[in-house]
């Protein structure tokens, strides 16, 4: 009997935010000479100052600016072409996570896009050892300079006052409408799309495992029972969320998405919103599972999604 609740468990991964862990994150300095993506935040003095990546900064600026981020204590000011920018730069930054949580890859995919380094710490979802510090028993948990920040919407929206201090509120009407859209629908849609039939489901528990922090005996149990478990729970989120087709309804998610872009590159016009980033927070761990191949075959978001990734730019993650 604990063995199959302990796979149960493994439900949350995928469907909600799920229980986590601690550990202490190291610093890491960003200077010049150590960036290297293709797609380097510039910066500019309009609405978005962060938003900008070198193409586009190329066409809007003369000259050839030098893009750079400088981390130190709480906050800096980079200049690039005399244009000054307030950064947000924390010492330590630690992400208490499961691997394909889409609550956890909304936050990741925020810390990438901003370029805040961070360390993870990866929780084993059976087990839970490594949550017995925090009294918030899901995920994500984020530790920023010591101090804890929980719900993936409520981290994101207090990191953007913190790095946008001269904004009050974060988010348009319409922004805080596909904000509300992804945590209230799109998540929903997932679970019943990954565990389709059974080898979708030993697909998706292979990632789940492969990524995760389990030992050899809990993968092959967890890869195996939690694929059969899940494959029957995803019927009843089908029914408790009024799905029918499950890639009907993840391709009707997609092409909503695509249509509220209204031929913009992004939902936030030239550069990603919050918006962009957690619906593209929520299809990264799928996009390479036959769901999220699918997905992209058959519905036109794959350019706005590839759009995303060279604007999200490799991860921030710090690598021990």
């Amino acid at each position: 009997m604990r063995r199959i609740n302990g796979v149960r468990v493994l439900s949350r991964i995928v469907s909600g935010e799920a229980n986590t862990a601690t550990v202490t994150a190291d610093r890491r300095l960003l200077h010049p000479s150590a960036v290297h993506r293709s797609d380097i935040r510039c910066f500019s003095q309009g609405k978005n100052p962060f938003g900008l990546y070198c193409p586009s900064f190329a066409r809007n600026v003369a000259g050839n600016g030098r893009c750079f981020s400088v981390a130190s204590s709480s906050s800096v000011h980079d200049v690039v072409n005399d244009l000054p920018r307030l950064s947000f730069a924390p010492k330590d930054v630690v992400l208490y996570q499961y691997e394909a949580c889409p609550f956890c890859n909304k936050v990741k995919a925020f810390l990438d896009y901003y370029n805040v380094p961070y360390k993870v710490v990866e929780v084993n979802p059976i087990f839970k050892k490594e949550i017995k510090w925090s009294e918030y028993k899901k995920v994500p948990i984020l530790m920023v300079d010591g101090v804890q920040m929980v719900d993936s919407t409520d981290i994101i929206d207090k990191l953007y006052k913190r790095i946008h201090p001269e904004n009050s509120t974060s988010d348009s009407e319409e922004e805080r409408k596909w904000l509300g859209w992804v945590d209230n629908h799109l998540v929903h849609v997932l679970s019943p799309n990954i565990y389709r039939n059974y080898k979708e489901a030993l697909e998706s528990f292979n990632y789940i495992t492969t990524h995760g922090n389990f030992s050899f005996t809990q993968r092959i149990i967890a890869k195996y029972g939690g694929a059969t478990a899940m494959y029957f729970v995803s019927k009843k989120l089908k029914e408790k969320h009024n799905i029918t087709d499950e890639r009907k309804a993840l391709y009707g998610a997609a092409e909503t998405w695509v249509e509220a872009l209204k031929d913009r590159q992004f939902l936030g016009g030239p550069n990603p919103n919050l918006a962009d980033l957690a619906v593209f927070g929520v299809l990264r761990p799928i996009r390479h599972l036959q769901s999220g191949i699918d997905m992209v075959e058959n519905t036109r978001v794959g350019e706005w999604y590839s759009r995303m990734e060279d604007a999200v730019g490799e991860s921030a993650r710090i690598v021990s």
